[in-house]
């Protein structure tokens, strides 16, 4: 039996980037039970991309009780619903089996991920004192976007000056604004740019010097998506939401790897239901950004820990 519900979630502050800004984490939550065991998923349908609530949950309530993971792959089209069924899949047959996710997937033990935590798009003072109130942060990912960034991004560094630093456009920049910022971003000790320019927009990123790394986003969603990547971008940012869940995920990730592209784990906002299978995607990642909870007010029962060593894998009552 599959069951869809709406679960909202209070953010500590509004998070904001080039496109818009929420008070809230608006996801979907989904329970699949089969002989007395619940396996749980979360996504977060995301409108960039065409989805809404309403047209997630029917993609979700359109399949049959049954479906199981191989079924499902092509059932469903990579996005937020696929993500949701998929992760709640592997969280009942890793229960159903006495197993944890991970055994179930043939992967080593997780340990702790060092992750970014994300600062959103504000004017430069604001974004100053938020990277001084988060200095202590080993990794700071700006969002930016905009052609008055350089304000932001020097004060961002004024406030947190030995913070890596990573720089998240979300589409909003053209070609000669990259190549104008390019210089400075290396100044500032900017270590990758995720998807500087539109999606479908991007081919001139094999024309320009690229002196720092440039992560594909928006451009990025599963193994079919790789192919037409390569010579434009130097790494990739997989998000359960985009690939369809963690299936699609590590095999994204391992052909990644395989093409030559470093490896970045990310997220939509949700909660730490929605991070607890991505933490086991992260592992050996080269970035990781599974921030989610920590720019929440509320999350859910049992949620992932964070601390100096990162987010740490998720609790068997969680998650897998």
């Amino acid at each position: 039996m599959l069951t869809v519900t709406e679960d909202r979630f209070r953010l500590a502050q509004a998070f904001t980037i080039s496109r818009g800004s929420k008070t809230e984490a608006q996801v979907l939550t989904l329970r699949v039970a089969r002989e007395g065991v619940a396996g749980w998923g979360e996504c977060v349908p995301y409108a960039r991309y065409g989805e809404t609530l309403a047209s997630v949950r029917a993609e979700i309530e359109s399949l049959p009780a049954g479906i199981t993971r191989a079924a499902l792959q092509t059932a469903l089209p990579p996005g937020a619903a696929r993500n949701a069924v998929d992760c709640a899949l592997w969280d009942l047959d890793a229960k159903r089996a006495g197993l944890r996710a991970w055994q179930l997937a043939g992967l080593v033990a997780p340990g702790p991920v060092l992750t970014a935590f994300t600062l959103s798009l504000a004017p430069p003072d604001q974004m100053r004192a938020a990277a001084a109130a988060n200095a202590h942060r080993p990794i700071l990912k700006i969002k930016l976007g905009t052609e008055g960034d350089m304000p932001r991004l020097e004060a961002v560094r004024a406030g947190a000056p030995k913070a890596r630093l990573i720089i998240d456009a979300n589409e909003g920049w053209t070609p000669q604004l990259y190549a104008d910022l390019a210089p400075y971003l290396l100044r500032l000790g900017v270590e990758l740019v995720e998807q500087p320019l539109p999606a479908g927009q991007d081919d001139m990123l094999a024309e320009i010097a690229r002196p720092l790394p440039v992560c594909a986003d928006e451009s990025c969603f599963d193994r079919a998506s790789l192919a037409r990547l390569r010579g434009k971008y130097d790494a990739v940012n997989l998000k359960l939401d985009k690939t369809g869940g963690l299936t699609e995920a590590l095999l994204t990730r391992d052909l990644a790897r395989e093409m030559g592209f470093g490896v970045m784990v990310g997220c939509m906002v949700g909660s730490s239901l929605a991070m607890a299978p991505a933490v086991l995607l992260a592992q050996g990642a080269d970035w990781t950004d599974l921030d989610g909870p920590l720019l929440l007010a509320e999350d859910r029962p049992h949620p992932l820990h964070y601390d100096a060593a990162g987010v740490h894998p998720p609790a068997a009552n969680l998650w897998g």
